[in-house]
């Protein structure tokens, strides 16, 4: 048991020392060995209640993982990083218990099948559950190596998943081998030529990535940066005089060429934020009109809080609607909204929100159990709308930008549906000062770049404390402005109309994986091929 300990807690390190943007990726290809070997140890033993020790020896080696890689969530919500770190822990760990239970029902290759199509199984469940937290989905380790996968343009980052859990198993094989003969130069003759596992893909993006077209179309963009602490400055400030502010920061970088000025998400929130009914009426709406006659050739993209007042009913009139005490409903949403004076205000509410801060998971359910409990980690206090459909913003050229709003960016598959609605770049709009200056906001940012190798969209970044930046379609960071500086940049941004095949067809390898895995389990379950198992 203490070897088997030793081992689980070296997977746990190994996997968290992988992680951007602090940790050495090449680790991943190795890290999960100890574990699934330990796996196999304890399934051979006589012990009783194998699935339960494995259960609690994998936890621990994932919560090792989730509190190194994710313990950050803590500066924003106490509550909800213990919940984070906890249930996610236990998620991977019953895919190990699962993984185990197989190996007793199916060969040994079959139940490793089994293990791949699960883990990629649970990674998109993952993305689109009411608990969805895909922070540590395996493919994401390489967003700070994206010379390395410039072929997420075709596989998005299921396809890394897939290549790192390929690698673990041929890893584990020699591990094995060398367990049984202790030779380590046997052991290491048998690997290295397996690295070419590894060394092919590498080569397949670098040639990608040096064929890849140079696009001719941009447009000129200054995202701004404007520096305030939303737990002791932000909501004393109002709307006036934050549009004064970006003014201020971005007055000497608009020229006649600006095609856009960016500021962050929430960027106006004061008071209750915009009545979508009648916000035109409203005087600061005014002041937009008056800021837009200085920059008419501008589009002014923005984050605000708005809302949506409905009459006196009994029943919800949406599945996120808030009660009021006179029975009166609201909606209330974290948008964005494109202001220019050509054109219409184009609204679009986010669709993918932070659970427990911006939303009630299963909030029909809660909701009449515990009331706003879950609500209480992030200062939020009611449950924010959301839309069905992505919306794309066009300006007075006819340019299409998706306003993605913080925490979507991190959602390969979602980010693809406002690139099919017409995005020729990516604009997102964020504010990270909750989690502080910690490894949350740069992994976030990190993050994005891999929504620009999938789709091969160039972005705009504009964060409230940092790090806003601009990346290339090859998921390059061209310019970026420091943490906790006020300031704004400008930067020519390419436009690109091509579709990717991840754009067009999404995460194949997770569907694929999910009629595996149910293939597999059906076969484990059956007992046919009992009499095969690996043990």
């Amino acid at each position: 048991m203490n070897t088997n300990l030793t081992r689980i807690v070296i997977s746990g390190i190994l996997l968290a020392v992988s992680w951007p943007t602090y940790g050495f990726s090449i680790f991943i290809f190795f890290a999960l060995v100890p574990l699934l070997f330990s796996i196999e140890e304890i399934n051979r033993t006589s012990a009783k209640n194998k699935g339960l020790n494995v259960f609690f020896l994998s936890y621990l080696s994932f919560l090792i993982w989730n509190i190194i890689s994710t313990w950050w969530i803590y500066n924003a919500t106490a509550f909800g990083a213990i919940f984070a770190l906890l249930c996610n822990s236990s998620f991977y760990a019953i895919i190990m218990t699962v993984y185990r239970w197989s190996l007793t029902r199916l060969p040994r290759i079959s139940s490793q099948l089994l293990l791949v199509c699960l883990w990629i199984s649970f990674e998109k469940f993952h993305l689109n559950w009411d608990f969805s937290w895909p922070w540590l989905n395996l493919g994401n380790v390489f967003s700070e190596n994206i010379y390395w996968i410039q072929w997420y343009s075709y596989t998005g980052t299921f396809g890394g998943s897939l290549w790192i859990l390929i690698i673990n198993l041929i890893a584990l094989k020699w591990y094995r081998h060398y367990q049984v003969n202790r030779s380590l130069k046997d052991a290491a003759k048998g690997f290295i030529p397996s690295l070419l596992w590894i060394a092919i893909p590498i080569a397949i993006s670098l040639y990608i990535y040096q064929n890849q077209p140079v696009v001719k179309e941009s447009v000129e963009v200054v995202v701004v940066q404007p520096n305030i602490d939303p737990y002791e400055e932000k909501y004393q400030w109002s709307n006036a005089t934050l549009l004064q502010l970006s003014e201020d920061i971005s007055q000497d970088l608009i020229s006649s060429s600006t095609d856009y000025l960016i500021t962050p998400e929430g960027y106006f929130d004061e008071g209750f934020g915009f009545n979508l009914t009648n916000y035109k009426k409203d005087s600061f709406r005014d002041s937009i009109e008056g800021f837009l006659t200085k920059y008419p050739h501008i589009s002014f993209l923005t984050g605000a809080q708005s809302f949506n007042l409905y009459p006196v009913s009994d029943l919800s009139p949406t599945s996120t609607a808030n009660r009021l005490k006179n029975n009166r409903w609201y909606d209330v949403y974290n948008s964005a909204f494109q202001f220019n004076k050509k054109t219409q205000d184009q609204i679009y509410h986010k669709s993918k929100l932070v659970v427990g801060v911006e939303y009630m998971p299963y909030k029909r359910f809660f909701e009449p159990l515990i009331g706003n409990f879950l609500l209480d980690f992030g200062g939020t206090i009611a449950t924010r709308g959301i839309q069905n459909n992505r919306s794309v913003f066009t300006n007075q050229k006819g340019v299409k930008t998706a306003p993605i709003i913080c925490y979507e960016s991190i959602y390969g598959a979602f980010v693809t549906e406002y690139v099919l609605a017409g995005a020729q770049f990516l604009s997102v709009i964020t504010n990270d000062a909750w989690w502080g200056n910690t490894q949350g906001h740069q992994q976030l940012l990190s993050y994005a770049r891999l929504r620009a190798i999938e789709n091969r969209r160039a972005i705009a970044r504009s964060a409230n404390t940092g790090v806003s930046a601009f990346i290339n379609t090859k998921g390059e960071l061209i310019d970026q402005l420091p943490y906790g500086e006020k300031g704004a940049l400008k930067n020519h941004v390419e436009l690109n109309n091509y579709l990717t095949f991840y754009t067009r067809y999404g995460d194949l390898i997770a569907r694929i994986s999910v009629l595996i895995f149910i293939l597999m389990i059906s076969m484990a379950l059956s007992g046919r091929l009992k009499e095969k198992a690996g043990f």
